[in-house]
Formats: structure tokens, sequence, C-alpha cells
């Protein structure tokens, strides 16, 4: 068991960090290593996907937080952006922030807090919409979108990095591919990762579940929800090893429970990751609704996985 679970783990750590970054529209340029902590850390920068010419209507954004297990991945393997670049109507932006091999939870919360923060006050320099963000994270960067959306205002995880939080950065919306919601129910539901053993959660706590309680409920977006959050997409796979499918179901059943708009896409027989043509349109079409104001609709329900034909 424990060779299977360092496999798939391996598999995902290394798919992410080998990726590839977004392929970019005629007009686009790649803002590579802005600096949102005023620092040399390299993890602690951020990449931008704007416009050549500032537009004379500002763009949204849809701002990607990579996967990796907390303790790999970058910001420069953002090629899941390009579905959603091609059109040229939404920029790109893709945040780093530091692993835990370097530093602990809630170190990981502060960096991302920080560079919503900076694109927020900085992005219009861009050409950015800083009033239309969407967020969208895989794994990792599932469950810290998901923490961003349901903690706005949450002066305990703003941290003291990068420029002062002056008021909430607020977003239109949140897209949530297998990221873990509730690290208290996270093993029994049935995750091949222990938060008791060695691995991944024991390195983003620095120690046992058990023996970090509060930390972990901090740190779960589940136990976060409130009535103001903003509209919730979460895709996620019925045969996900890691983070069990129990824990989509339960987010997206307290998010309805307080009213937020909130929908679950399954897929059948789906692994961690997956993807297909029709995940990635009505990906899109989230966004539209949201960032555009398109008057589409998305049913919640099955997801194809791939586009092999059954």
């Amino acid at each position: 068991m424990l060779r299977s679970v360092a496999v798939i783990l391996s598999v995902a750590v290394c798919s992410a960090a080998h990726a590839a970054p977004p392929a970019l529209p005629d007009g686009f340029k790649a803002v590579n290593d802005l600096t949102y902590a005023g620092n040399e850390n390299p993890r602690q920068r951020l990449n931008l996907y704007v416009p050549v010419e500032k537009p004379a209507e500002l763009l949204p954004v849809v701002v990607y937080i990579h996967g990796g297990g907390w303790e790999g991945g970058s910001k420069d393997a953002a090629d899941v952006l390009s579905a959603f670049l091609k059109s040229g109507r939404v920029a790109g932006a893709s945040v780093g922030y530091r692993l835990t091999n370097e530093a602990h939870w809630p170190s990981q919360a502060h960096d991302c807090k920080a560079a919503l923060r900076w694109i927020h006050r900085h992005g219009a320099e861009y050409g950015i919409d800083v009033e239309r963000i969407a967020l969208f994270g895989i794994s990792a960067g599932g469950h810290l979108v998901s923490l961003l959306g349901t903690t706005i205002g949450n002066a305990e995880l703003e941290g003291e990095i990068g420029e002062p939080a002056t008021s909430p950065v607020r977003f239109r919306c949140v897209a949530n591919f297998c990221g873990p919601a509730n690290f208290l129910t996270f093993e029994s539901q049935g995750s091949v990762i222990s938060g008791e053993r060695p691995g991944p959660v024991m390195k983003l706590f620095d120690g046992k579940v058990s023996e970090r309680q509060e930390a972990a409920k901090a740190a779960s977006p589940e136990l976060h929800v409130s009535s103001d959050d903003p509209p919730f997409l979460h895709i996620h796979g019925t045969k996900d090893p890691l983070v069990p499918y129990a824990q989509a179901v339960a987010f997206d059943k307290a998010l309805d429970a307080v009213g937020v708009s909130s929908t679950l896409l399954t897929g059948e027989e789906g692994n961690h990751v997956f993807s297909s043509h029709q995940l990635r349109e009505t990906i899109n079409v989230f966004f539209d609704r949201h960032l555009h104001g398109q008057d589409v609709g998305i049913e919640q329900g099955p997801v194809a996985i791939s586009d092999k034909a059954k």
C-alpha cells in the first residue's frame, strides 16, 4: 500500500512539475516572476498572461494555483490555462507559493492571499479588471483556491507577506478540481494518504492531524463556509484514491445549505485528475457566466473523464 501511494504521489508531482506554460492567443504576452512578497524568494512570485497592448476594456482574470501535494509543482506549469485564454477574452495568472520543504501551514495560505492582494492592487496596470477575478486550482491548488473563496476577510489567514490588506479581495467564482475540503474527515472517507503517518498532509501541518486539530480546522474550506461566499464549481472523480469523492459531496452540500451557488461535476470512475473536451468547455461556461455575465447554466451531474469513445 505504501509503495502504491508513493507511486501515485510521484506521478502527480512530476506531472505538475514538468507541464508546460500556457499557449497564448495572438496579442498576448507572459510577464513572469513578478514578486508579490517584496523579496528574492523564487517561490513567492507569480506569472501574468495579459494583452501586449493594454485594452480599452480591462479583461477579467482566471487565477490558477498549482497542485503537487503542497510539496511539489510550479507556477510555470500552467498549461491548463490554455483552454481559458484561447478566446482572448480573459487574462491569466499563475501563483507560486512556498512548499512544505520550506514552510509549513499556514504559510501556503498567507502566500496565496498576498498574491491575490498584489493582483488586486496592480492588475489594472497590466490590463486586468481586478473586480472580475476567478480562481481555479487542482488538487492542493483546489484546496487553496477553495480556502481563498471561503475565507474572504478572514484576518487570521491574511498573514503579513507582501502588501498589507486594506480591504478584502473578492472573487466572482471558484473552480475547485479535486481539492481537499475537510482534513478532519479526509482519512476516514477513504484517502490512501494518512494524516497520522509521514506524507503530504503531515508535512503540511508539521505533525499528525490528531495533534494539530486547530490548524487542520483552519485549513479546511468546508468549515469556513458562509452565505457570502462566491459561486463554486467542483470537479471530482468517484475513484480518486488521494482525495475522496466524499470530500466534494460534503463541501457542495455545505455551500448549498447556506444558499451559495454550488455545482458538482462528477467524473464517474474518474481518478485523481482527468481531462476531456466536455470538462474544459463546461469550466469555460462557468467562467463565462460569472466573469462576463452570460446567461448560461451548468447542470450538476456527470462529466466525461476522457475523450475516448466508449
